[in-house]
């Protein structure tokens, strides 16, 4: 039954490409049941990794969600509705796909599923070209298009039924070829030229900050955070000694903030006696030079130091 629960999301490779290669990709994830605010259907869409519109089925409204669409919206004062409509008809499509999937697999009502889709283009600087259609099914792998031969690779059995239903589909996959290797090109291009102001801002420099917790081994565990940086290239790292340290740390990956600035993390586990050996090493294009930071106890508060080489 639904209730309290944690939706089986997969996070499908939104790793955005370098900035040798452009791209524009969309993500939808629809649900099988109604809990709460969460929407049944939810479209975002990426240019070159930033967030610039999304929907849902509770606003069913597609709305620009950063500051490189305004020349767009200038220029073409309709562009939203339009994108409204097309989301609109693709989420009907989509949350069919997906009732169609719970009645081949003899899955009821009641039980929640999430599907998902990525899709979309890559231009390289070399000018070679990419598309791709991948979906997902709770949390795993599902469907991929091959765009040569206009079939779907099942990424297991669950997946055979549709993959045999979508290759007879002809007409579905021409349509998906034909985006792929044309429309989604020349939607990329659109967004390069409007969002080229926008894209060209200046670099900023990363927040960094740390933060500690005792863990129930009584070993402690050392945050460190660096946030509202731009460009997203970034090297962080431990130091112990003044040498780089690899053991018992852990990484995020660069993550886009909504404002277009990115955020990274990185962890540690120490000993507590040791404590004052150990500095989280930060390089970034908009730091004059390293930035190395420690945490120090005074009393029985948490401090933060931070010291540029």
């Amino acid at each position: 039954m639904v209730g309290k629960c944690s939706l089986p999301y997969l996070k499908l490779c939104l790793c955005f490409p370098d900035g040798h290669t452009h791209s524009l990709l969309y993500q939808y994830t629809a649900v099988s049941e109604s809990i709460g605010d969460l929407p049944q259907f939810t479209a975002l869409g990426y240019g070159d990794g930033f967030l610039a519109g999304s929907y849902n089925s509770i606003t069913k409204q597609a709305v620009s969600r950063g500051p490189w669409m305004k020349k767009i919206e200038e220029e073409d004062p309709h562009f939203w509705n339009w994108m409204t409509q097309r989301a609109l008809h693709s989420g009907q499509r989509f949350r069919k796909d997906l009732e169609n999937i719970l009645q081949e697999n003899n899955q009821s009502r009641g039980t929640l599923h999430v599907w998902q889709r990525l899709y979309g283009c890559e231009l390289a600087e070399d000018g070679s070209k990419r598309g791709y259609d991948l979906y997902a099914y709770d949390g795993k792998i599902f469907l991929s298009f091959n765009k040569a031969t206009l079939n779907w690779t099942a990424a297991n059995a669950e997946a055979e039924t549709t993959k045999k239903k979508w290759d007879a589909d002809l007409d579905r996959g021409w349509r998906k070829k034909i985006y792929l290797e044309g429309e989604c090109f020349g939607l990329l291009k659109k967004w390069l030229d409007y969002s080229k102001e926008a894209r060209a801002r200046k670099t900023e420099p990363p927040v960094v900050t740390m933060s500690s917790r005792t863990e129930v081994d009584g070993k402690e565990s050392l945050l460190c955070r660096a946030h509202g940086f731009y460009p997203k290239e970034i090297d962080a790292f431990w130091r112990r000694d003044g040498e780089v340290w690899l053991e018992d740390t852990l990484q995020g990956s660069v993550v886009l903030n909504s404002d277009g600035t990115y955020y990274y993390w990185l962890s540690i586990q120490i000993d507590p006696k040791e404590r004052s050996r150990y500095w989280c090493h930060v390089e970034h294009d908009g730091l004059q030079e390293p930035l190395d930071l420690a945490m120090e106890e005074a009393g029985d508060e948490w401090w933060f130091l931070s010291f540029c080489r």
